[in-house]
This record gives structure tokens, sequence and C-alpha cells, in this order.
């Protein structure tokens, strides 16, 4: 049976994808470049630390080449989770809660979340203080951002995307490598099935509460991580609509 997939991959700052072809103007908006047809995997710039605090890292060696900015500091007034190594290691996501007083997540109201936006801190303590090993590669922490995101699967579009949170969250859920020039490189497969998804709910639960243009708002998000949807993938969304009661 054939198949066509309705949004097209494309290299878009501010998170470059290096081994990404550089988009066809004139070609088709149901084309897609797959990145499998091109060796390597997705990078974005992006360090992690116990104080959330950011490296920039290169994603190229030739100092010619352009710089990936590092991300901006934490937006004012953001929402501030703070989690631990008991926290993690009980799968509570009352910090999350507490902080955010998103308590039911049917009854979450996009509109202050989007306007104030959402960070984490990670303090934890390694048991051994050697281990080489970045956050997004424990994986207790993971699965605690794992249980996050199925109570929450909407939680990315809420995030404090330039502060890097986004990429920071992805990190936890996609697999990925570290590597000391690139940062986080992720599975191009991977990502692209998350982001797709992530499309599908976060449109969908945009236009459920009102919140105007929706699109634009998804289509930001995929941007972050590098995706450049087409209008096919909303028009399935639309025949397919999620029940978000």
């Amino acid at each position: 049976m054939a198949s066509t997939t309705p949004f097209k991959c494309k290299p878009l700052l501010p998170l470059p994808l290096s081994p990404f072809p550089k988009p066809n103007p004139t070609a088709s908006s149901r084309s897609f470049k797959h990145p499998s047809h091109h060796r390597g995997n997705v990078a974005v710039s992006v360090a992690f630390n116990p104080q959330a605090n950011f490296d920039d890292l290169s994603l190229f060696d030739d100092d010619d080449e352009p710089k990936v900015a590092p991300p901006l500091p934490p937006a004012e007034g953001r929402f501030d989770v703070v989690i631990d190594n008991d926290v993690i290691s009980r799968l509570d996501l009352s910090p999350f809660q507490a902080a955010t007083g998103m308590k039911n997540p049917l009854s979450v109201k996009p509109k202050e979340f989007l306007e104030r936006t959402i960070g984490f801190t990670i303090n934890y303590t390694r048991e051994d203080p050697r281990d080489p090993r970045e956050l997004s590669e424990y994986p207790d922490i993971r699965i605690w951002f794992v249980r996050l995101d199925a109570t929450y699967p909407w939680l990315p579009v809420l995030l404090d995307w330039r502060a890097g949170e986004l990429a920071r969250y992805a990190a936890m859920l996609v697999p990925h490598q570290m590597n000391i020039k690139m940062g986080v490189v992720f599975n191009p497969e991977a990502l692209e099935l998350f982001v797709m998804k992530k499309v599908f709910i976060v449109y969908s639960w945009l236009k459920h509460h009102n919140i105007p243009n929706p699109k634009i708002k998804t289509n930001d998000m995929a941007r972050m991580l590098g995706f450049g949807i087409g209008d096919e993938l909303y028009d399935l969304v639309e025949k397919h609509p999620l029940d978000l009661s």
C-alpha cells in the first residue's frame, strides 16, 4: 500500500539540523526528505547540568561556518519546576503540579502557561561523582519525564523554548547520543516521530481551548526542533481529531 508523509523536514534555525539537505524551493509541499537517506544524526546545541544551565556547543568544526547562539536566560516569571533524586526515584509528579497548579490535566487552560512558560531545574546527585553521563542519559531521570509526558502530552508547547527547555525535554524522550562538539545528537527518525506525534496533540489541544492561530504556535514548536510542517498534516488532524475531553 502506498503511503505519503504529509510534512517536510528541513534545516531551520535556531536549532540547525546539519545532516539534512537544503530545502528545494521548487519542491511540492508534500515532499519529504527522509533523514535516513543522509548519513548522520540530528544535532542540537544543548548541554545539561543540575543547575539547568546551558553551554554553547558549536555544530561546526570550521570557524568560517555559522555558530549556534546559546539559549537565552530563563524567561522572567516562568513556572519553575525543581526535581531531585527522591522525586525522580518515586516517579513523583507533585513538584510539577505544585509549581504549575496543574492538578488535573483535563482542567488546564493554556493561555496563562503560554504567556509565562515552564522550565525545569534538575538537582540530581550522582552516585559516582566521576560518572561522565549527562542528565538525559540517566534512565531514572528519563522515566520520570516519560511519566510526565504521558500525563501532560501537550506540555512541550508550554515550555520555555528560548531558554532551551524544549530541546532538553525532547532529549529525555527521544533516543540520542552526546557529542562534545555537537551536544545532543538525536536519532533522526525517532525525532521525526516525536515531532509528528506532538503536532497531532498540540494542535488539537490548542484548538480545543480556542487559542488563536493554533497552527502558527504548533509550527513554531516544530521549528524549534528543526521541522517544517506541511498543511497536509493539519488536514489529517482535522479529519481525525483527538478526543481531549
